[in-house]
């Protein structure tokens, strides 16, 4: 079922003396209202704004029985105006109530935002996953999304409008259908907002509940029919709906998310969440992993963090060095920290991973077995600059610590010098590495999505090995990401299981340009900090700044989770996770180098937040062990096949859950490398 869309003739609101779009007007505005009789496929109602005192309108339908009465007042401040809608039921009703603002921007000049799920078109994503590929006009359920918010970028006016629900988010109510008109069970705070093609210029949606067109993503790659929510509103029942549209101006693409950003984070100041763990109990409940984790029985020694079930945690057969397994950074946590808490047996195992990929790591020519799948007898034959890289990261802390402690490991410098000159030998003449090549340096994906992943380690081995070379490779890879990633607000393809816009691809920018900055100075130093300021923003949009509600019985929510301060994953793979590692500590550097005190603020946020889902016994979260921190925190209407909101998957990745959150509870580290 479709909304009507907006008619009559579209008023030109900017005038050549470059006056801002108007906002909201009953003019550029309109309203309607679907009612459904349960069995029968709803009705939809226009509804005319009929002025009823200053700021203040009626919402009327043609119909002389309309069960619904409904009001609508006006606050402006500035460029804002605050709608307050308030729906009063003279009779038992199912409603689901929707408002468009048609701007005067052409639709083919926009470019669209929805924070932590849209990006411009969208178009670095399949046409299985929400797209211009599929459509040039969609809603979306207010959960996907890190703010609850669309914006519309005009690039040729470069003016923006957005608009954000600012009401309180208490409740969410299951469904028996996925898709169709569907009744919720109970009260949801959960409405929609997105963005319309009409007659040739851009609109903006939304409403209450939600209703998601022209498809509703329900899992990876798995575009449903459309869905549309009805909540029943009982006669004499009022509820009262809040959205804010604001317009302003922006020099670019890049300029609009970073102004949106702050606006939302005023908005909505997020706090941080009140938990019991600090680091040290934090760190000492995930050794549990390091342990448990430990397998001792193959060539290759490592801690199982790939493929296992939420409800056994049982090791398996894989051991992979980066990604999502991230071996070796994990060896390391686990050999600091047993040295400096007396745990031999974490000091011996770490010992016995490091010692076997010095004996069996290795391909023939140099590079790291990425993935080895034992019970297969087999492994990843497609080398990734991304695994590498962060293998190369591990080692070069691994080794500053043991040169710290008089201990000298002539053998691994060796191998890890001819990786690092092999790896040079990739870099393209514009500063990118390929996505994925082999062994013999054949290239297999040339993206340079995953370029930025490179960086950190080039600049920690030019520090370790006192060579400019490495250096001088780390900055070229600065000008492949200021001409084609960040002057283009183009962060994609950095994850390995995707293809699309995704939150690691600006991590992994603002990471680099942040280890470049720590290693320069002068101008070169201001244009990495600069440049990684710019990125960041765009990092900081995937993180969540409210709570999203969760129906009784979702256990995510029968827990008390509270979402802010989490990062929505990618366009393609639509959860919440734990994806952090040391992005807190560059928001803090980022506020002192520039005094915004909203990045230092909001890193408090993301450190005690990520904390809450810490298993442990009592307190398991949903988890069968302690210390083996969750992955796929579904905590909107999608999945990859197992259980839905409000649960895990059953399959997920603690080895890299751990490692992020342990590199977040150490942000001495990588200033102590540099000293």
């Amino acid at each position: 079922m479709k909304r009507n869309k907006l008619t009559g003739v579209i008023a030109l609101l900017i005038t050549m003396n470059g006056n801002l779009f108007a906002g909201w007007t009953p003019e550029n505005a309109s309203a309607s209202v679907a009612l459904k009789v349960p069995g029968n496929p709803a009705q939809e109602y226009p509804l005319t704004y009929r002025q009823a005192g200053e700021n203040r309108y009626n919402l009327v339908s043609a119909e002389a029985d309309f069960p619904l009465s409904i009001t609508q007042q006006i606050e402006t401040s500035g460029t804002a105006d605050r709608l307050t809608v308030t729906l009063t039921a003279k009779e038992n009703v199912y409603f689901n109530f929707a408002q468009h603002l048609q701007s005067d921007f052409v639709h083919n000049d926009c470019q669209f935002y929805l924070p932590g799920f849209w990006y411009r078109h969208n178009l670095r994503s399949p046409k299985e996953a929400p797209s211009f590929h599929t459509s040039d006009s969609w809603t979306f359920r207010e959960d996907r999304l890190s703010t609850p918010l669309t914006g519309i970028y005009d690039e040729k006016t470069r003016e923006y409008v957005t608009v954000v629900r600012v009401d309180d988010f208490e409740s969410d109510a299951l469904t028996t259908h996925k898709a169709g008109e569907v009744i919720v069970s109970g009260r949801t705070s959960v409405g929609y907002t997105g963005f319309e093609n009409v007659e040739g210029r851009a609109a903006l949606s939304f409403g209450f509940p939600y209703h998601e067109a022209p498809k509703t993503y329900i899992r990876k790659l798995t575009l449903d029919p459309e869905v549309m929510a009805f909540q029943n509103l009982k006669k004499g029942e009022s509820l009262t709906l809040v959205w804010e549209v604001n317009r302003s101006t922006a020099a670019d693409f890049s300029e609009f998310v970073a102004k949106v950003w702050e606006y939302s984070y005023d908005l909505y100041r997020p706090q941080a969440v009140e938990t019991p763990y600090t680091p040290e109990v934090m760190k000492e409940t995930m050794t549990h992993y390091f342990t448990d984790a430990y397998v001792g029985d193959h060539p290759l020694k490592y801690t199982s963090g790939v493929h296992l079930r939420t409800d056994d945690c049982v090791s398996r057969g894989t051991a992979e060095i980066g990604f999502v397994g991230r071996v070796l950074l994990n060896a390391f946590n686990a050999l600091e920290y047993g040295e400096q808490h007396n745990r031999q047996d974490l000091v011996d195992e770490s010992r016995a991973i490091f010692d076997s990929y010095l004996a069996h790591g290795f391909t023939p020519s140099g590079f790291f077995r990425e993935v080895v799948y034992y019970p297969k007898n087999d492994e990843e034959r497609n080398l990734s600059i991304r695994r590498q890289s962060e293998g190369l990261y591990a080692m070069l802390y691994y080794l500053q610590y043991e040169k710290a402690q008089g201990r000298k490991h002539a053998d691994w410098e060796a191998k890890v010098k001819n990786m690092l000159d092999r790896i040079l030998l990739l870099q393209k003449t514009d500063g990118s590495f390929p996505r994925k090549f082999r062994d013999d340096l054949t290239v297999v994906d040339n993206s340079g999505g995953s370029t930025p992943s490179a960086t950190p380690m080039l600049v920690l081995a030019s520090k370790y090995f006192k060579n400019k070379k490495y250096l001088e490779a780390a900055k070229h890879t600065a000008d492949y990401l200021e001409s084609e990633i960040i002057s283009k607000a183009d962060y994609f393809s950095s994850t390995l299981d995707a293809n699309c816009e995704d939150k690691e691809a600006s991590y992994y920018a603002t990471t680099a340009l942040y280890h470049l900055a720590l290693a320069t100075k002068g101008k070169e130093n201001s244009r990495y900090a600069g440049l990684a300021k710019q990125s960041a923003y765009f990092c900081l949009s995937w993180y969540y700044l409210w709570d999203v509600p969760f129906a009784e019985g979702q256990m995510l929510g029968d827990i008390g989770l509270k979402t802010r301060g989490w990062g929505n994953v990618s366009v393609e793979n639509n959860h919440i996770d734990v994806y952090i590692f040391d992005f807190a500590t560059i928001l803090k550097w980022l506020s002192a180098q520039y005094e915004e005190p909203r990045f230092a603020a909001f890193a408090e946020v993301i450190t005690t937040s990520m904390c809450q889902l810490l298993p442990h016994e009592g307190h398991l979260c949903g988890i069968a062990k302690p210390g083996y921190y969750p992955e796929v925190v579904q905590h909107t209407n999608w999945d990859y096949g197992k259980n839905g909101k409000g649960y895990y998957n059953d399959i997920f990745a603690p080895g890299w859950t751990v490692a992020s959150l342990w590199e977040m509870l150490t942000p001495e580290r990588i200033q102590l490398f540099f000293k």
